[in-house]
């Protein structure tokens, strides 16, 4: 009988999304401290979603640091760890021990563009297919205290106020024509050009790509009742939130 070719194994080049969590410690009681703080309940929408630790604003050398137990806190969270990159020769180390891929330092950064392909004389250029559109999801009726929407992959339109203790996350743009007394989360999935705008701005906490601000005794007085506009500004490297009344003339 003839010999059979064992089946064959293909290698090929991907660009897979993943969501970056740059943690201030790899402590697990501060790690559990610090994502409740910036998602409370929230945590729970998160579905076997792949991310990467970026330990560039990692507190201390992280010696010791029980990787077991940080791959089981986030796990617990829904978040499914894949690697880490800006993590110094040591620390990296451990990570692969655990089974976590070691990236490098720029892995994260966004691609650049593309230089334009030569066209042949006369031949005039196809412009690329538009992406098939994301509808934004949109929310008419009041949310109640304990009440939480999220518009996954998608914008989210709020027509009525978001009382205080309810939750409205999306992995887009957040925009709400009327009070906002709760917490608004946007760019969830690590969006940094995402933005969050209110025409009331009363927030507990509002949160761009993971960087949240809480306003637990009271909203600044140019703010208040304001129509209000929240976005990143990247500012020394880093990424800021920035929360400033919106011009609406």
């Amino acid at each position: 009988m003839p010999e059979s070719t064992p089946p064959g194994v293909e290698f090929k080049g991907t660009t897979l999304s993943v969501m970056q969590i740059i943690p201030g410690s790899l402590d697990r009681a501060d790690l559990e401290a610090a994502v409740t703080r910036a998602l409370g309940s929230a945590a729970g929408f998160f579905d076997g979603d792949p991310a990467v630790l970026d330990l560039s604003r990692l507190s201390g050398s992280g010696a010791g640091v029980d990787w077991g137990a940080v791959q089981s806190f986030f796990h617990g969270v829904g978040i499914q760890l894949v690697g880490v990159c800006n993590a110094p020769g040591l620390l990296a180390a451990a990570a692969r021990g655990a089974g976590l891929a070691s990236l490098a330092n720029d892995a994260l950064l966004p691609p650049r563009r593309s230089r334009a392909e030569p066209r042949a004389p006369g031949k005039s250029a196809e412009p690329p297919p538009a992406p098939p559109a994301t509808p934004s999801m949109i929310i008419d009726k009041p949310l109640r205290s304990g009440q939480q929407i999220y518009a996954r992959g998608s914008d989210l339109i709020v027509m009525a106020m978001v009382s205080a203790g309810a939750e409205v996350i999306a992995d887009g743009n957040i925009h709400i024509y009327a009070p906002l007394r709760g917490r608004a989360l946007a760019g969830a999935r690590g969006d940094a050009n995402a933005r969050i705008l209110t025409t009331c701005f009363e927030a507990e906490l509002v949160s761009v790509a993971g960087v949240y601000r809480t306003f637990e005794g009271a909203v600044p007085a140019d703010l208040q009742r304001c129509p209000v506009q929240v976005r990143l500004e990247e500012k020394d490297g880093k990424g800021l939130l920035r929360v400033a009344p919106l011009s609406t003339q």
